[in-house]
């Protein structure tokens, strides 16, 4: 029945490409489940689409082109072919707007992260009238409250949950306040609503989102519902076997929060806290709100809670002002923190925020400097992913690799997991005995009498 349908010429079907960070894909697929109210069904190839949605992403370098770059291989694609509805969603069209529509014809609407509840309404009018829109108000509210009516029918074993948008911080190098607006939390009751769909569908790990994801504060009947509250009540959950939440702000790493690792045994002991500078006077010039020491005494009071738990952060190497003793200072923070897993990059700058205006550190120098403090957290992680070899990890398989035979998991850090199994591993907890590994992944053996938590 399935195939007849799929092969009906008059179905509409979407082709959805996402950029981008964890906020995106949790995007993508609630656009999907929106657009399957207006008869839409998701294909995996360019050429079989009626409609081309580009989910976009500003933070990295030429993100403004690279939109234009997809979008010219959409026209070479569908030159001898009926042209597809052609939408450019996310923080590029926020930043945008109006004027990509003028620069490239072949958009027919841009729509921007706060918009999303509109798509339906925003699509039927260009299939009626074929007029372009753009539609890119900030409207957090409206957008959660919509999409809380319609199901989110994601069913992978990790699966992704938005719980905050938004920033009110202004780092001087970051364009989220003005694609993704001011700081706001979705209510308490309607994520856990939500958490409860997805884990209905199968879901065994939950990650939370947010761009300040433990800045997560909602007010209700003179309560606070804080990140640590939405923590405890995901615990009860008896289904659920992991907990996650990225991305983190040191200031808003509470007391409440720290101490629900004293009492979880959900939530995972890998903390992703985004440091981006080890020296206080580039913190400042970034306007980060943070202090070295601040960092360093939430790292203590984690490891003395749980010595077990492990970091991993995010690096601005070359930032405007940024000199030898203030990267040797990076350089002694990695080394006194040991990040198993941690992302750099030279900074570039993104209009419209304060550092765009700001002198560059000479090209050369940022690489080589960037080259220097990879090394070093690539070698964390092979140092700490070779010390796991001959270890027995409990691990949840999420999936079948391409080859149709290894599966795919992680560890309790994160960490990919590669081994011989067969698909009922799939959605459950097992133990690999580890017996190689590289930078990136472990490779193991499936202990026959795994742990197997879940019926």
């Amino acid at each position: 029945m399935e195939l007849r349908k799929n092969h009906n010429p008059m179905l509409k079907k979407i082709f959805i490409k996402t950029f981008g960070c964890q906020m995106n894909e949790y995007d993508s697929n609630r656009i999907f489940d929106t657009v399957k109210k207006i008869g839409f069904e998701k294909t995996d190839k360019y050429e079989d689409a009626n409609c081309y949605l580009l989910n976009t992403c500003h933070i990295r370098d030429k993100a403004k082109e690279k939109v234009y770059h997809e979008i010219g291989r959409v026209k070479k694609i569908f030159r001898f072919k009926k042209k597809p509805i052609v939408i450019v969603a996310g923080c590029v069209a926020q930043a945008e707007n109006q004027e990509m529509l003028k620069r490239e014809p072949y958009i027919d609407i841009v729509i921007g992260p706060q918009s999303y509840h509109k798509i339906n309404d925003t699509i039927q009018e260009h299939i009626n009238n074929k007029k372009k829109k753009e539609e890119t108000e900030f409207d957090t509210i409206s957008k959660f409250n919509y999409l809380s009516k319609i199901k989110n029918e994601d069913s992978k074993v990790s699966s992704f949950l938005t719980i905050q948008e938004g920033c009110d911080k202004f780092c001087h190098f970051c364009v989220v306040p003005y694609t993704r607006g001011p700081e706001y939390s979705r209510p308490f009751d309607q994520i856990m609503n939500e958490a409860k769909e997805i884990v209905q569908n199968g879901t065994k790990e939950i990650i939370l989102l947010g761009q300040n994801v433990n800045a997560y504060s909602y007010k209700e009947k003179n309560k606070e519902f804080r990140l640590s509250d939405l923590l405890t009540e995901l615990e009860g959950f008896s289904e659920l076997e992991r907990i996650r939440y990225t991305t983190s702000h040191p200031k808003d790493m509470t007391n409440d929060l720290i101490n629900i690792y004293k009492k979880s045994t959900k939530l995972m002991p890998l903390v992703h806290l985004p440091v981006q500078s080890g020296s206080n006077k580039i913190l400042r010039q970034m306007n980060r709100k943070h202090t070295i020491e601040e960092y360093l005494m939430i790292y203590e009071k984690l490891k003395k809670i749980n010595p077990n738990i492990e970091f991993s952060s995010d690096f601005i190497i070359g930032y405007p002002g940024e000199n030898d003793e203030d990267f040797k200072c990076t350089m002694e923070l990695i080394e006194k923190i040991g990040f198993i897993n941690s992302y750099s990059f030279i900074f570039s700058p993104r209009p419209g925020t304060v550092a765009a205006e700001l002198e560059l550190v000479d090209k050369k120098k940022s690489k080589e400097r960037l080259e220097i403090i990879q090394k070093k957290l690539f070698a964390n992680q092979v140092n700490k992913n070779k010390s796991l070899e001959g270890k027995i990890l409990n691990v949840l398989v999420e999936n079948k690799m391409k080859d149709g035979i290894k599966l795919f998991g992680r560890t309790e850090y994160m960490t990919s997991v590669i081994f011989d199994g067969n698909i009922n591993c799939i959605g459950k907890v097992v133990q690999i005995e580890i017996t190689s590994s590289n930078q990136n992944s472990l490779f193991g053996l499936l202990k026959e009498n795994y742990k197997q938590k879940v019926a």
